[in-house]
């Protein structure tokens, strides 16, 4: 069955106003129609069509824990499918091997397999346990040096997409390169790492940076820190924009020093959920205010979805919806090095989100079929 979309469709090239056709296969068959200024994708006349979010980084949503394991993926990423969110990463805590398996063994199946009704699942962020136990942030305290025997064994039960990896660790650094030269990507995160630490691990080979300015060393300018080593070096760095985690004027000042500065979500089981107690693997925070933090007030998480992600550029930082769109899906397929998605052209899947002038989510579309989207604002 084919189907064809209309409005003001943002394509790598510029934003044509016209069709876009879905193929029986679930890509994109056809853009067409005329080119239009930047300036008028908002206005009143046609919704917007976008390439669908990819999160690289989800721990739950919807009163449910990617660390449960059961069905607790599969329903992270239908809720996070209906704020136009296509494809993602679930992302594990810090914790024993024992749980890892539990929680990885039913992504493994989602990965291979797909759901109707959810956003594609593309593998494993695991965020620990190969950090600092002296930054833990959130995590639980069961931190570790980079054992490959582990990952391999867990890279079995699902793919491990990405890597936290904090280098200054005993062992680590030497470890990147072994990393990288098995096919994982690593990202330096939960960290009490130098600037020369963060230089060194790029030089390794690692890629970007896990939710930059949180969780690591920051900026002084006598020891610029490994913020430092991410706004002079990276090429890509995740950052969460729920303007909780980071100030509006620390993101504006990232996204002038990173090229492929990309949002994501850090979202937990209080996404989509009232005020209350949840879990973030073996933590138990709290959902208040907006925010989601441990009993001593540190932040835990975000209730972030990837729509108000798009919002918060656009209409807070002020960041053009184009180069928006970019930083909430086509520079994070491109870190994990994906060509047919995170874009609308000829030959990608059509993960596609469709949203009205305010930017709320109209429709999504995950690789041609429709997910079920309530509109409740």
């Amino acid at each position: 069955m084919t189907r064809t979309l209309k409005g003001r469709i943002v394509t790598p090239a510029g934003i044509v106003d016209g069709t876009l056709r879905i193929a029986a296969d679930g890509r994109i068959a056809a853009i067409a129609g005329t080119h239009l200024a930047a300036e008028r994708a908002r206005e009143a006349g046609a919704p917007l069509l976008l390439p669908g979010f990819i999160d690289l980084h989800v721990h739950g949503a919807a009163g449910r824990d990617i660390m449960e394991g059961g069905d607790a993926a599969l329903q992270v990423s239908r809720r996070h499918a209906r704020h136009g969110t296509t494809a993602l990463l679930a992302t594990t805590m810090t914790a024993p091997v024992e749980d890892l398996r539990t929680s990885l063994a039913p992504v493994g199946e989602l990965c291979r397999d797909g759901a109707p009704g959810a956003a594609r699942i593309l593998g494993v962020h695991l965020e620990g346990p190969y950090i600092n136990a002296g930054k833990l942030g959130a995590q639980p305290p069961y931190a570790r040096p980079v054992s490959l025997d582990e990952l391999k064994e867990l890279d079995a039960l699902a793919p491990i997409r990405l890597l936290t990896v904090a280098p200054e660790v005993p062992g680590n650094m030497e470890a990147i390169t072994a990393l990288i030269a098995a096919g994982f990507r690593v990202q330096v995160g939960h960290t009490l790492g130098t600037y020369e630490d963060g230089v060194a691990a790029l030089q390794k080979g690692a890629l970007g940076f896990t939710h930059l300015f949180n969780a690591m060393t920051p900026l002084h300018h006598r020891m610029p820190g490994m913020v430092g080593a991410a706004l002079a070096h990276a090429q890509y760095a995740e950052v969460i924009p729920d303007l909780l985690h980071v100030h509006p004027g620390a993101i504006r000042a990232a996204l002038r020093s990173i090229p492929c500065l990309y949002c994501v979500t850090d979202s937990t089981a209080a996404t989509g959920m009232p005020d209350g107690e949840y879990r973030l693997g073996r933590q138990a925070v709290t959902k208040c205010l907006g925010g989601v933090r441990l009993a001593d007030g540190t932040l835990a998480g975000s209730t972030l979805t990837m729509d108000r992600a798009l919002r918060n550029l656009v209409d807070v930082i002020g960041v053009e919806l184009q180069d928006a769109a970019r930083r909430c899906s086509t520079f994070a397929a491109e870190f994990l090095g994906l060509q047919d998605r995170g874009r609308l052209q000829e030959g990608a899947w059509a993960d596609v989100v469709v949203l009205d002038r305010d930017l709320r989510v109209q429709e999504v579309f995950v690789q041609g079929g429709s997910i079920d989207v309530p509109h409740a604002g």
